[in-house]
Protein backbone atom coordinates (compact mmCIF):
# COMPACT_ATOMS: atom_id res chain seq x y z
CA UNK A 1 0.00 0.00 0.00
CA UNK A 2 1.29 3.33 -0.84
CA UNK A 3 1.91 6.55 1.32
CA UNK A 4 -0.63 8.27 -0.25
CA UNK A 5 -3.05 5.69 -0.61
CA UNK A 6 -3.23 4.70 2.82
CA UNK A 7 -3.66 8.37 3.96
CA UNK A 8 -7.56 7.41 2.90
CA UNK A 9 -8.12 4.22 4.62
CA UNK A 10 -9.87 4.20 7.42
CA UNK A 11 -10.32 1.36 10.57
CA UNK A 12 -12.96 1.10 13.21
CA UNK A 13 -11.93 -0.05 16.58
CA UNK A 14 -14.10 -1.28 19.37
CA UNK A 15 -12.88 -0.96 22.38
CA UNK A 16 -10.32 1.81 21.29
CA UNK A 17 -10.07 3.69 23.60
CA UNK A 18 -7.40 1.98 25.63
CA UNK A 19 -5.66 -1.04 25.75
CA UNK A 20 -5.34 -3.65 22.91
CA UNK A 21 -7.96 -1.44 21.15
CA UNK A 22 -5.88 1.46 21.86
CA UNK A 23 -2.71 -0.44 20.59
CA UNK A 24 -3.80 -1.14 16.80
CA UNK A 25 -5.41 2.19 16.61
CA UNK A 26 -2.06 3.65 17.33
CA UNK A 27 -0.29 0.84 15.50
CA UNK A 28 -2.52 2.07 11.97
CA UNK A 29 -2.15 5.24 12.22
CA UNK A 30 1.69 5.14 12.48
CA UNK A 31 1.03 4.03 8.77
CA UNK A 32 -1.05 6.59 7.50
CA UNK A 33 -4.45 5.08 8.17
CA UNK A 34 -7.45 6.89 9.77
CA UNK A 35 -8.63 5.24 13.03
CA UNK A 36 -12.02 5.74 14.24
CA UNK A 37 -11.70 4.95 18.18
CA UNK A 38 -15.41 3.97 19.35
CA UNK A 39 -15.52 3.22 22.86
CA UNK A 40 -18.10 3.13 25.63
CA UNK A 41 -16.20 5.80 27.82
CA UNK A 42 -15.92 9.05 25.84
CA UNK A 43 -13.08 10.62 27.32
CA UNK A 44 -11.07 7.59 26.71
CA UNK A 45 -12.14 7.56 22.88
CA UNK A 46 -11.45 11.25 22.72
CA UNK A 47 -8.34 11.50 24.65
CA UNK A 48 -6.90 8.86 22.33
CA UNK A 49 -7.99 10.65 19.04
CA UNK A 50 -6.53 13.78 19.87
CA UNK A 51 -3.27 12.31 21.40
CA UNK A 52 -2.98 10.54 17.51
CA UNK A 53 -4.35 13.70 15.62
CA UNK A 54 -4.84 14.17 12.48
CA UNK A 55 -8.16 13.19 11.20
CA UNK A 56 -8.64 10.42 13.95
CA UNK A 57 -12.07 10.41 15.03
CA UNK A 58 -13.43 9.33 18.36
CA UNK A 59 -17.31 8.32 18.94
CA UNK A 60 -19.27 7.04 21.66
CA UNK A 61 -21.18 3.55 21.49
CA UNK A 62 -22.39 0.06 23.29
CA UNK A 63 -21.82 -2.44 21.03
CA UNK A 64 -25.02 -4.29 22.29
CA UNK A 65 -27.20 -1.47 20.46
CA UNK A 66 -27.98 -1.84 17.43
CA UNK A 67 -29.23 1.72 16.74
CA UNK A 68 -25.42 2.55 18.26
CA UNK A 69 -24.42 0.44 15.28
CA UNK A 70 -26.46 2.04 12.41
CA UNK A 71 -25.11 5.55 14.12
CA UNK A 72 -21.81 5.13 13.83
CA UNK A 73 -21.99 3.63 10.17
CA UNK A 74 -23.71 6.96 9.18
CA UNK A 75 -21.68 8.59 10.95
CA UNK A 76 -18.40 6.98 9.10
CA UNK A 77 -20.22 6.97 5.79
CA UNK A 78 -21.01 10.69 6.31
CA UNK A 79 -17.54 11.89 7.24
CA UNK A 80 -14.62 9.11 4.94
CA UNK A 81 -17.47 7.87 2.30
CA UNK A 82 -16.43 4.48 3.32
CA UNK A 83 -14.94 1.69 6.04
CA UNK A 84 -11.95 -0.40 5.32
CA UNK A 85 -11.43 -2.38 7.91
CA UNK A 86 -13.62 -3.27 10.70
CA UNK A 87 -12.12 -4.68 14.01
CA UNK A 88 -14.33 -5.73 16.86
CA UNK A 89 -12.17 -5.54 19.58
CA UNK A 90 -14.64 -4.02 22.71
CA UNK A 91 -15.34 -7.09 24.98
CA UNK A 92 -15.83 -7.97 28.81
CA UNK A 93 -14.31 -10.67 30.68
CA UNK A 94 -16.00 -13.00 32.94
CA UNK A 95 -13.88 -15.84 35.57
CA UNK A 96 -15.46 -19.02 37.13
CA UNK A 97 -17.29 -22.68 36.68
CA UNK A 98 -20.75 -22.85 35.00
CA UNK A 99 -21.93 -23.18 38.57
CA UNK A 100 -20.24 -20.18 39.66
CA UNK A 101 -21.69 -17.87 37.10
CA UNK A 102 -24.68 -16.36 37.71
CA UNK A 103 -27.09 -16.31 34.65
CA UNK A 104 -26.59 -12.76 34.93
CA UNK A 105 -23.13 -12.81 34.06
CA UNK A 106 -23.74 -15.18 31.32
CA UNK A 107 -25.68 -12.60 29.63
CA UNK A 108 -23.53 -10.07 30.45
CA UNK A 109 -20.55 -11.24 28.62
CA UNK A 110 -22.55 -13.02 25.82
CA UNK A 111 -24.22 -9.58 24.59
CA UNK A 112 -20.85 -8.27 24.52
CA UNK A 113 -18.69 -10.37 23.56
CA UNK A 114 -20.25 -12.18 21.20
CA UNK A 115 -23.71 -10.37 19.91
CA UNK A 116 -21.30 -7.39 19.84
CA UNK A 117 -19.35 -8.59 17.08
CA UNK A 118 -22.28 -10.16 15.72
CA UNK A 119 -23.98 -6.68 15.20
CA UNK A 120 -20.59 -4.94 14.13
CA UNK A 121 -20.51 -7.67 11.32
CA UNK A 122 -23.97 -7.54 10.50
CA UNK A 123 -23.69 -3.33 10.03
CA UNK A 124 -20.49 -3.58 8.14
CA UNK A 125 -20.54 -7.20 6.19
CA UNK A 126 -23.04 -6.28 3.73
CA UNK A 127 -21.91 -2.39 2.61
CA UNK A 128 -18.22 -4.12 1.96
CA UNK A 129 -19.62 -6.57 0.34
CA UNK A 130 -21.07 -3.77 -2.06
CA UNK A 131 -18.05 -2.64 -2.71
CA UNK A 132 -16.18 -5.92 -3.24
CA UNK A 133 -13.74 -4.83 -0.86
CA UNK A 134 -12.57 -4.96 3.04
CA UNK A 135 -11.62 -6.44 6.06
CA UNK A 136 -13.16 -7.75 8.86
CA UNK A 137 -11.27 -8.37 12.22
CA UNK A 138 -13.34 -10.12 15.01
CA UNK A 139 -11.27 -10.68 18.27
CA UNK A 140 -11.54 -13.65 19.91
CA UNK A 141 -9.36 -15.28 22.44
CA UNK A 142 -7.24 -18.32 23.03
CA UNK A 143 -9.78 -19.12 25.81
CA UNK A 144 -12.31 -19.49 22.41
CA UNK A 145 -10.55 -22.89 21.95
CA UNK A 146 -8.59 -23.62 24.69
CA UNK A 147 -11.67 -25.86 26.78
CA UNK A 148 -9.88 -24.84 30.30
CA UNK A 149 -12.52 -24.90 33.45
CA UNK A 150 -12.87 -21.71 35.05
CA UNK A 151 -13.86 -19.41 32.54
CA UNK A 152 -17.32 -21.25 31.36
CA UNK A 153 -18.84 -18.10 30.18
CA UNK A 154 -16.01 -16.05 29.00
CA UNK A 155 -14.67 -19.35 26.55
CA UNK A 156 -17.90 -19.98 25.20
CA UNK A 157 -18.41 -16.56 24.27
CA UNK A 158 -15.17 -16.51 22.78
CA UNK A 159 -15.24 -19.87 20.90
CA UNK A 160 -18.63 -18.40 19.56
CA UNK A 161 -16.98 -15.74 17.81
CA UNK A 162 -14.48 -17.95 16.06
CA UNK A 163 -16.69 -20.08 15.06
CA UNK A 164 -18.85 -17.85 13.59
CA UNK A 165 -15.80 -15.75 11.90
CA UNK A 166 -15.28 -19.24 9.86
CA UNK A 167 -18.39 -19.04 8.65
CA UNK A 168 -18.64 -15.95 7.77
CA UNK A 169 -15.13 -16.47 6.19
CA UNK A 170 -16.60 -18.64 3.96
CA UNK A 171 -19.79 -16.93 3.25
CA UNK A 172 -17.55 -13.45 2.13
CA UNK A 173 -15.17 -15.26 0.25
CA UNK A 174 -16.16 -15.06 -2.63
CA UNK A 175 -17.17 -11.22 -2.34
CA UNK A 176 -13.43 -9.39 -2.06
CA UNK A 177 -13.96 -9.24 1.45
CA UNK A 178 -11.65 -10.63 4.15
CA UNK A 179 -12.15 -12.33 7.87
CA UNK A 180 -9.56 -12.86 10.55
CA UNK A 181 -10.10 -13.69 14.04
CA UNK A 182 -8.07 -12.69 16.28
CA UNK A 183 -7.17 -15.20 19.32
CA UNK A 184 -4.42 -13.57 21.65
CA UNK A 185 -3.46 -15.18 25.02
CA UNK A 186 -2.50 -12.67 28.66
CA UNK A 187 -2.09 -9.43 27.59
CA UNK A 188 -1.24 -6.77 29.73
CA UNK A 189 -4.37 -4.43 29.14
CA UNK A 190 -7.27 -3.15 31.68
CA UNK A 191 -9.35 -5.99 31.01
CA UNK A 192 -9.51 -7.21 34.52
CA UNK A 193 -11.02 -3.52 35.75
CA UNK A 194 -14.91 -5.00 34.69
CA UNK A 195 -13.80 -8.54 35.35
CA UNK A 196 -16.95 -10.44 36.78
CA UNK A 197 -15.96 -13.45 38.98
CA UNK A 198 -16.69 -15.39 41.97
CA UNK A 199 -13.96 -13.74 44.47
CA UNK A 200 -10.62 -11.34 43.61
CA UNK A 201 -8.52 -14.95 43.55
CA UNK A 202 -9.20 -14.69 39.55
CA UNK A 203 -8.67 -10.94 38.85
CA UNK A 204 -5.84 -11.61 40.55
CA UNK A 205 -4.46 -14.66 38.63
CA UNK A 206 -5.18 -13.55 35.47
CA UNK A 207 -3.20 -10.31 36.49
CA UNK A 208 -0.01 -11.97 37.26
CA UNK A 209 -0.01 -13.97 33.93
CA UNK A 210 -0.67 -10.36 32.27
CA UNK A 211 2.27 -9.46 33.65
CA UNK A 212 4.42 -12.74 33.23
CA UNK A 213 3.31 -13.37 29.37
CA UNK A 214 6.07 -11.60 27.52
CA UNK A 215 3.71 -10.49 24.82
CA UNK A 216 2.41 -6.74 24.76
CA UNK A 217 -0.59 -5.05 23.31
CA UNK A 218 1.99 -3.63 20.61
CA UNK A 219 3.17 -6.82 20.12
CA UNK A 220 -0.71 -8.20 19.03
CA UNK A 221 -1.09 -4.49 17.19
CA UNK A 222 1.43 -5.48 14.80
CA UNK A 223 0.22 -9.13 14.01
CA UNK A 224 -3.00 -7.48 13.75
CA UNK A 225 -1.45 -4.95 11.37
CA UNK A 226 0.87 -7.56 9.36
CA UNK A 227 -2.90 -9.77 8.60
CA UNK A 228 -4.25 -6.11 6.98
CA UNK A 229 -1.28 -6.20 4.80
CA UNK A 230 -1.22 -9.85 4.02
CA UNK A 231 -4.40 -11.68 5.11
CA UNK A 232 -4.69 -14.60 7.22
CA UNK A 233 -7.52 -15.87 9.02
CA UNK A 234 -6.58 -17.21 12.14
CA UNK A 235 -4.30 -14.99 14.35
CA UNK A 236 -2.23 -16.36 17.22
CA UNK A 237 -0.13 -14.11 18.40
CA UNK A 238 1.67 -16.02 21.75
CA UNK A 239 4.04 -19.10 20.58
CA UNK A 240 2.54 -21.78 23.04
CA UNK A 241 -0.81 -21.39 21.55
CA UNK A 242 0.48 -22.42 18.48
CA UNK A 243 1.44 -25.49 19.43
CA UNK A 244 -1.27 -26.03 21.92
CA UNK A 245 -4.10 -25.37 18.92
CA UNK A 246 -2.35 -27.95 16.84
CA UNK A 247 -2.42 -30.62 19.31
CA UNK A 248 -6.23 -29.82 20.47
CA UNK A 249 -7.24 -30.67 16.43
CA UNK A 250 -4.59 -33.36 15.86
CA UNK A 251 -4.45 -35.30 19.53
CA UNK A 252 -7.53 -34.12 20.92
CA UNK A 253 -7.34 -36.78 24.09
CA UNK A 254 -3.42 -35.68 24.65
CA UNK A 255 -4.69 -32.12 24.93
CA UNK A 256 -7.69 -32.95 27.10
CA UNK A 257 -5.25 -34.49 29.39
CA UNK A 258 -3.03 -31.72 29.99
CA UNK A 259 -6.22 -29.63 30.44
CA UNK A 260 -7.43 -32.19 33.09
CA UNK A 261 -3.86 -31.86 35.01
CA UNK A 262 -4.03 -28.34 34.80
CA UNK A 263 -7.63 -28.05 36.31
CA UNK A 264 -7.07 -30.90 38.72
CA UNK A 265 -3.82 -29.02 40.27
CA UNK A 266 -5.97 -25.59 40.25
CA UNK A 267 -8.17 -27.26 42.24
CA UNK A 268 -5.86 -28.63 44.51
CA UNK A 269 -4.25 -25.10 45.49
CA UNK A 270 -7.60 -23.66 45.89
CA UNK A 271 -8.30 -25.97 48.44
CA UNK A 272 -5.57 -25.63 50.06
CA UNK A 273 -5.57 -21.79 50.71
CA UNK A 274 -9.05 -22.51 52.05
Amino acid sequence: MSETQSEHWTVLITGGGAGLGEAMARRFAADGWTPIIADLDEGRARAVAEDIGGDALALTMDVTREADWQRVAGEILERFGSLDVLINNAGVAVGGTLEETSVEDWRWVLDIDLMGVVLGCKTFAPRMRERKSGHIINVASFAGFAAAPGINAYGTAKAGVIAMSEMLRAELADSGVEVSVLCPAFVKTRLTETMRAPDDSYQKRVERWMANSGVSAEDVAEVVYRAVEKPQFMLLTHGNTRWMHRMRRWMPETYFGLVLRGARRAMARKSSKS
